[in-house]
């Protein structure tokens, strides 16, 4: 018997999997949400979503660039790492992240300079000295502008973008899968785990492409567009509802089941877990973003636009605490029963200054936002309104 509460296994006392593992498949959902939005734009021709089209690829790859980080946090020999591509093993679920990661990252880049190949020349024609030289790199000694080329790009962009829809699926389903796989925990054995990490993903990367836009757009002192915004909020309400109607069923298939493992979860979700589950990720995160964005998009007519984007705007926000909250209940909450489904293990706090404490998780989180500022003085993010090349954005001078 133990003090903890139950049975548990002398090696079954504390979690392992702590906060960088919660970070690791929300950081991935904002890549892959972010993706599949600006696929929207460019494979689906949802023109009224151009505003953002720039915008949701640059939040995709600068939430890439430091999802690793989370993982290298976590190992105890970060400095290893480099293993898993010398000595490959394809059997593995885990090392498999390493190949997809790479061909993702190299998709993003490549459909990034594309988009933006247009800029990078007329920029290269207007700088001079060190900027002039760092844009003719950019352009890869490609200066051509014609229709021609424009095509050649345009169709060239929506082949990559195709093929990033399956592989931002393939990105961030097979966290869902990681977890799925693991037969001897009930709470994470299920054949829905992979999708719902995929449907949550998407609504949190659309809810964190709102937040950018509106702010983006705040102090760039420009007007936020109402037909993108209502767009973006009809889509997000129904990946919402998509995605926490699957959780739910989750739960009540299990409950209703009622086989032996409900016996420790039931008391996990009513109980260990009753704040963050039901406090914050159904009430607060689900029922209300859902009820303000329904608002949105069944009474539109009747809204001004700033009542409309200030909806929106809370609204994404908790529906990024919703989807935090469902990655921490998955991945803290299915550790704190003990394998020996008759006790709970102790509960998990986690520090402020430790290798996974809270302060390197904001860390994270903000690195990513700095790179769309950083980016953002390189290369536009936001596209000017029948933006057209300058008559000097020919071939620079040599």
């Amino acid at each position: 018997m133990s003090e903890h509460g139950g049975y548990l296994f002398p090696n079954d006392l504390h979690i392992l999997w702590q906060l960088m593992i919660v970070m690791y498949p929300y950081v991935t959902g904002l890549v892959a949400g972010a993706f599949i939005l600006s696929s929207l734009y460019h494979v689906f021709h949802r023109d009224e979503l151009r505003p953002i089209g720039r915008l949701a690829l640059v939040a995709s790859l600068g939430f890439l660039l430091f999802a690793p980080f989370t993982l290298l946090l976590h190992l105890g020999h970060p400095e290893r790492c480099y293993n898993t591509l010398v000595t490959p093993n394809l059997s593995s679920a885990m090392a498999m992240f390493g190949f997809i990661y790479a061909g993702y990252m190299t998709l993003l880049v490549a459909e990034i300079w594309l988009v933006h190949r247009q800029d990078i020349i007329m920029l290269a024609s207007r700088s001079e000295g060190i900027k002039r030289t760092f844009y003719k790199c950019l352009a890869l000694g490609v200066y051509d502008v014609s229709p021609e080329s424009r095509k050649v790009d345009h169709g060239v962009l929506l082949i990559l973008a195709g093929i990033g829809i399956p592989g931002a699926a393939f990105l961030h389903g097979y966290v869902g899968f990681i977890f799925g796989a693991v037969k001897a925990n009930p709470w994470w054995s299920t054949p829905l785990m992979p999708i719902i990490f995929l449907c949550s993903a998407i609504v949190s990367g659309i809810a964190m492409v709102i937040i950018l836009y509106s702010i983006g757009m705040k102090f760039s002192n420009r007007k936020i567009d109402a037909p993108c915004m209502q767009s973006l909020a009809r889509w997000l309400w129904m990946f919402a509802l998509i995605s926490i109607t699957l959780e739910l069923l989750e739960i009540m298939t299990l409950a209703y089941e009622a086989a032996e493992e409900w016996e420790v979860i039931g008391p996990l979700l009513g109980d260990q877990l009753a704040f963050s589950f039901i406090g914050i990720q159904l009430i607060l995160g689900a029922m209300v973003p859902i009820i303000l964005l329904g608002i949105v998009v069944l009474m539109s007519r009747y809204l001004t636009d700033q009542i409309r984007n200030t909806l929106c705007f809370v609204a994404s926000l908790l529906l990024l605490v919703q989807v935090f909250a469902m990655r921490w209940n998955v991945v803290i909450g299915g550790q704190i029963f003990s394998k020996s489904m008759r006790g709970f293990r102790e509960k998990y706090t986690p520090e402020l200054f430790d290798k996974e404490g809270i302060a390197l998780a904001i860390a994270i989180f903000v690195l990513p936002l700095l790179f769309i500022i950083l980016f953002n003085r390189v290369l536009p993010v936001f596209e000017q309104p029948e933006k057209q090349l300058s008559t000097g954005a020919g071939t620079p001078s040599q």
